[in-house]
């Protein structure tokens, strides 16, 4: 038996969100996501978050192609941060890496860039 997890959306009516790599556990990204978001992944199983710079909803890779298909939504225990085990099509991030999480704080460059912004985002 199964119930929906009431999430926590907070103030502001957001929810960190981590998509994963559902095959190779690789973190991907953060984004936050709004109720709306939330509800659109769930209908398409494609990932949808909320721009908080654009104040939009927006459907991961719908500019770039680089989109992600959700495997399964999972919630936290305090129900305030949701994970996003998803199927990866190109890259994650803008920067044209893998993913977001390319480099350590000390500068190193540890990820892999699979694509160029520029030929992509014009």
């Amino acid at each position: 038996m199964t119930d929906d997890v009431e999430v926590d959306f907070g103030a502001d009516g957001l929810v960190p969100a981590v998509a994963q790599d559902a095959d190779s556990g690789e973190v991907l990204m953060l984004a936050y996501v709004s109720r709306e978001a939330l509800e659109r992944t769930r209908e398409t199983g494609r990932a949808h978050y909320y721009s908080r710079s654009r104040d939009e909803l927006w459907e991961k890779g719908a500019t770039s192609g680089h989109t992600q298909s959700v495997e399964e939504i999972r919630v936290d225990c305090d129900a305030d941060t949701l994970l996003y085990l998803v199927e990866q099509t190109g890259g994650a991030c803008h920067t044209g890496h893998r993913s977001c999480f390319y480099r350590t704080v000390d500068g190193e460059h540890v990820g892999e860039r699979v694509f160029d912004p520029d030929d992509v985002y014009e």
